[in-house]
């Protein structure tokens, strides 16, 4: 027997002619979200926004937080400066205001301390886990020893 059934089918249709969601369709039909959205794209139901890219009204995708060092004396330099000195990048390469950090950098790093600390991660010790993962496992010869005795 098939899930969308003539009646399934008249039903999703109106409801998203009515404009409810996805879940909501789901719940009154039966049937999961997602089967919801697949059905609606096969039977060629018009596209709706997506909730998760609206902004107040506004469709521009929402923007992720990003890292900001804080504001510095603006010294430009060229990425072919030689010497010791930040590359930490500020806008984008286009732009007229495009610049490097230029502040002195760590020996043998191509950033300051500062864009250092936000461009790596501390390296974790060999075999050590995330700190989530933190699950200690019997050790392969004390199952033996504990099944031998």
């Amino acid at each position: 027997m098939s899930t969308w059934t003539p009646e399934r089918i008249a039903e999703i249709t109106r409801l998203w002619g009515e404009g409810l969601t996805t879940a909501e369709i789901g719940k009154v039909v039966g049937v999961s979200k997602n089967a919801v959205v697949g059905k609606a794209h096969r039977l060629g139901l018009p596209a709706r926004p997506s909730p998760i890219r609206r902004n107040n009204g506004n469709s521009t995708p929402v923007s992720r937080p990003v890292a900001k060092a804080p504001p510095k004396p603006v010294r430009q330099i060229a990425l072919s400066t030689s010497g010791a000195c930040c590359k930490w990048p500020f806008g984008h390469p286009g732009d007229a205001d495009f610049h490097f950090c230029g502040s002195p950098a760590l020996v043998n790093k191509p950033y300051c301390p500062e864009h250092y600390q936000m461009a790596y991660l501390p390296a974790r010790a060999k075999g050590e886990s995330r700190p989530a993962q933190n699950m200690q496992r019997p050790v392969a010869g004390a199952r033996r020893a504990a099944s031998a005795a």
